[in-house]
């Protein structure tokens, strides 16, 4: 269901109107639908089953992303290097890195080529639900409509987002646990000249251990644009009501919705589903 609505979020489906309410300043604002309130006009419009439109296709999606991450791990192997990280290595550190990210990236970028297919699919079943349409019929009307180019629709958005989060994720949280987290027993300097404090050894060891995950979370923050362009990509001038005009503009290019989002200041719709502010002017809500 979260995925479900973040999509017709994405495509910029609002079939309830904005409700005043106060940030934290006190000031009154126009807040669209948050994702508890969509989820119920669902249901209400297609049953419960409803929040589950797409499913299919997208756990297929999943299962062959991990079986296709696994088959190329297996075919390359990486060699592991012994576990470096202080200053006085930081070439060798860094190397490994790097040789990490390279095959990491590798991986992905196989398993999201083989993926996408039933990605596309899973977002034109979501959006044709209220129609009726089932997994296959939706595979179908991707063929007629644009043929096999059609199942690969917003897949280099979709790569570059994985690139660039993988590499930015990775060399941020090795410089962190580089420069600002000492393996060396004893104190952190640089944590505790900025701060005020020092860190054990103990705790150093606990932070590293979950520094790539916030790096992760903030990254992928950034990174969110390439993941609405891909998925807009994918279901534009495909047939759906939702990807044509007036409801949305015929993109010639991944680049051309970049630009057109990023002119309406879009690029991160859809990012949050809880405390959605309507755009400014609010004229009207129904698509854009």
């Amino acid at each position: 269901p979260l995925l479900y609505v973040k999509l017709l979020v994405q495509v910029g489906h609002e079939p309830l109107p904005p409700t005043i309410g106060r940030n934290v300043l006190g000031r009154k604002v126009l807040y669209l639908p948050g994702f508890f309130t969509y989820a119920r006009h669902i249901v209400e419009v297609d049953g419960k089953r409803g929040l589950f439109r797409g499913l299919t296709p997208r756990l297929i999606s999943s299962t062959l992303s991990t079986i296709t991450r696994g088959s190329v791990k297996k075919a390359f192997p990486l060699e592991d290097m012994e576990h470096v990280s202080n200053k006085d290595d930081m070439k060798t550190s860094l190397r490994k890195v790097v040789r990490e990210t390279s095959h990491e990236m590798m991986m992905q970028c196989v398993s999201r080529v083989v993926s996408h297919p039933l990605h596309g699919d899973s977002a034109h079943s979501q959006l044709f639900s209220f129609l009726g349409s089932g997994v296959f019929s939706a595979i179908g009307r991707i063929f007629k409509e644009e043929g096999i180019l059609g199942f690969f629709v917003g897949l280099v958005p979709h790569i570059l987002g994985d690139v660039i989060f993988l590499w930015c994720c990775n060399l941020l949280a090795h410089f962190i646990n580089t420069y600002a987290v000492d393996d060396n027993p004893g104190v952190t300097p640089l944590l505790h000249n900025a701060f005020g404090f020092s860190l054990q050894f103990s705790q150093a060891s606990v932070i590293r251990s979950y520094t790539k995950f916030v790096m992760g979370i903030a990254v992928s923050m950034l990174t969110y644009p390439f993941l609405l362009v891909g998925d807009l990509m994918a279901v534009n001038n495909c047939g759906l009501r939702a990807g044509l005009p007036p409801y949305a503009p015929v993109f010639a290019s991944w680049i051309h919705c970049w630009r057109h989002l990023s002119a309406q200041g879009q690029l991160f719709r859809g990012s949050s589903l809880l405390f959605r502010r309507a755009p400014i002017p609010a004229a009207s809500f129904p698509i854009d």
